[in-house]
């Protein structure tokens, strides 16, 4: 089953927020899963509050104190949901595997007897290009590039990009490679414009789903446990949700029919309680338009952007009973629906407008 590294080598993009909680979404979704850190700083392994003098140096390494087998340290954390841990002594492997014939193929080769007991191996890997992330991108079917929409992160992308070709040439293996655009502030124009670059530039090599910035990610992390478990209903939660999603659909895991077929026996017995509403605004001199709100997770994609008809611009849903904030994004600029009276403050000092349906 896939095998998937989470790399960039500048840090603070991401890296291993994305590595937990897309391993605890794609095991919630009934997947078996394996997270391995490979990170000498174990953020991941401390980031799940787990305490081990034994890691993943200790198979690898031939000057390890214990050597063990890779099943001696798989670590159960919850229910579909294991651990390979880190420590500090990964960072002397570097040196040790620099001399060693097929070096960058280590990990592939110690992740092989296991890889049909799991549905995904998530790697998490160090914030550089040495011969730890060399090894993770050896041993996986794809890499997931986080990049938060700033300059500097789009400009590393390049390097990073080419060591992914350079070693599908010389070692004859095809890697998928994606790009994840993360912590992204919607309040900024700015994120929007360096999203249009990175849209731009690699075009279908990114992920439609955008991790917005979050505090309760940061929460989560503080306190040792993935986003699910701290706030399964938060926004970062429905973020990484989303992603695991995407990743099922990549892969075509059979595992997505049945989940269809659920989908449609709960849309059968629900639909009658789900009312049309149509929203619209009238803006003819605006050149795109989207709706989002509490009914898309917010999300600014192809499926939120309204049509156009002499000026007015429309978008028809189905929604179940409830309320719903919502907001226009008219080419970049979020407003309120001009229409509707009904209006709520929002955390960052503006003011949603409100659909309630009954």
């Amino acid at each position: 089953m896939p095998i998937i590294a989470v790399a960039n080598q500048k840090g603070g993009c991401g890296k291993t927020t994305t590595a937990v909680n897309l391993s605890a979404s794609l095991a919630i979704n009934k997947n078996k899963v394996l997270l391995v850190d490979f990170d000498p700083q174990a953020h991941t392994t401390f980031g799940l509050s787990i305490s081990t003098d034994v890691s993943i140096y200790n198979v690898l390494s031939e000057f390890a104190e214990k050597r063990l087998n890779l099943k001696d340290i798989i670590i159960n954390i919850e229910q579909n949901f294991d651990i390979v841990t880190s420590n500090i002594l990964l960072s002397t492997l570097e040196q040790e595997l620099a001399n060693q014939i097929s070096r960058e193929s280590r990990l592939k080769e110690i992740l092989e007897p296991i890889k049909n007991e799991y549905d995904y191996i998530i790697i998490d890997c160090p914030p550089n290009l040495g011969i730890l992330t060399i090894n993770a991108i050896r041993s996986c079917d794809m890499v997931i590039i986080p990049v938060e929409a700033s300059r500097f992160s789009i400009e590393g992308l390049d390097k990073l990009i080419e060591i992914i070709n350079l070693i599908q040439e010389r070692l004859n293996c095809k890697i998928n490679w994606r790009i994840l655009l993360t912590i992204f502030d919607s309040r900024l124009k700015h994120s929007f414009e360096m999203w249009q670059k990175i849209k731009d530039k690699f075009k279908d090599k990114l992920f439609d789903t955008v991790i917005h910035i979050n505090v309760k990610l940061k929460e989560a992390q503080n306190e040792g446990r993935h986003i699910l478990e701290y706030d399964r209903y938060s926004r970062g939660a429905k973020d990484y949700l989303s992603l695991a999603r995407e990743i099922m659909m990549i892969f075509g895991k059979p595992l997505m029919e049945k989940m269809e077929k659920q989908m449609q026996e709960i849309i059968k017995e629900k639909l009658p309680q789900l009312k049309e509403v149509i929203f619209s605004l009238d803006m003819p001199q605006a050149r795109e338009v989207y709706l989002v709100g509490d009914f898309n997770n917010w999300k600014l994609e192809q499926t939120s952007l309204m049509e156009s008809k002499e000026g007015r611009w429309t978008k028809k849903l189905t929604l179940a009973p409830g309320s719903y904030r919502y907001r226009f994004v008219v080419d970049g600029n979020w407003i309120e629906d001009p229409y509707n009276l009904n209006k709520v403050p929002n955390p960052f000092g503006q003011m949603d407008s409100l659909l309630e349906i009954t």
